[in-house]
This record gives C-alpha cells, structure tokens and sequence, in this order.
C-alpha cells in the first residue's frame, strides 16, 4: 500500500457518513415542505391556548318566574278562561288495566294497577260471575310504591271481567275484560 492511497475505511466512512447527511436533509425538506402545502403545520400558538374564541357562552342571570298557564295552544285556539274548575273524583280509586285482551285456556293473564294512597294495601282479584263479582281463587297482590301486580290462569272460555278489591277498604277498581278462546 503506497502513502497516496491512505486510508480507505476511513474514507468510506466519512463518503458514507455524507450522503447519510445529505439524504436526510432533503428528505425532512420535503417533509417540512409537504407539510406547510397541507396545512398541518402547528401555526404560531406556541403550544398555549388560542385567543380567539370558538365558542360563546352568556354569563348567567336570573330568569323570572312564569305567572300564567304554562300549556301550548294550536293555532287558532283561545287562551283557556282562568276561572279554576273542580275535578270530580276518579269514579274508581282503584285503577286495573290487563297485560293482554286475549288468552289461551290457563294462560298466565298479567293484571297490574294504581293504588294512590293504598301503600301496604292487600288487594283481591274477583271476577264477575252469575250477576255478580265474587273472589277469584284467593289470588291477591300487595300495594308497593302504589302500585301492584298479580296474574290469573282461567280455563273458563269466553271473557271474563275481573277487578280488584281492598280487603280492608273494600274500594273497588275498574273492570279489565280478557277473552279466553
């Protein structure tokens, strides 16, 4: 090896260490560039919160109370007359209402009601049977929140007509009508 060659590693590895730099700076040129064309630059915000606003909110006040009948009328209608009027009780403080209208011969039949005021009440299912309403099979259901339910299998064809009564008050319901075919 002759002097004038010198050191060939350490020649590939300054040429290699070279292109390396000059590679990479035109790649995150054109990085820096595509991304200025796109829009996905960071802007100048220094990474704070903007000052300008997106969104508006009012500084919260007092509202007033309404004063009047808070209902929405069609068009067209009057404004109701502000006289009060009385409401008449309900004509059953007891009211049933049945899960089904039709079922199949001891079929589970879902009765459930309201018992405003009758918390702890037990009431009894009776159905309406030769003129009158006797006590169905001494299924009954006890008042929770108000409200109970209960159910009744019958195999006696056509519609029955139950209702509920308080054992103790002997308030009735309305009659719910369930066909049995």
């Amino acid at each position: 090896m002759s002097e004038d060659e010198g050191h060939p590693i350490i020649a590939g590895l300054a040429a290699l260490i070279g292109v390396g730099v000059v590679v990479g700076l035109l790649v995150s040129g054109g990085a820096l560039a595509a991304s200025s064309m796109l829009g996905l630059g960071g802007g100048d915000d220094g990474g704070t919160a903007s000052s300008q606003q997106s969104m508006y909110l009012p500084k919260p006040s007092d509202t007033e109370s309404a004063s009047g009948p808070q209902i929405t009328l069609a068009p067209g209608e009057e404004t109701p007359s502000e006289t009060p009027t009385t409401t008449a009780p309900p004509e059953f403080p007891i009211s049933l209402s049945a899960a089904t209208t039709e079922a199949g011969p001891m079929e589970e039949i879902y009765l459930t009601g309201v018992y405003p005021g009758g918390e702890g009440a037990v009431v009894q299912v009776q159905r309406f049977e030769n003129g009158k309403w006797d006590d169905f099979a001494t299924v009954d259901a006890v008042v929770s929140g108000e409200t109970f339910s209960t159910y009744v299998q019958t195999a006696h064809l056509g519609v029955n007509r139950f209702r509920v009564r308080d054992t103790d008050s002997q308030a009735v319901s309305n009659e719910v009508r369930v066909k049995v075919r």
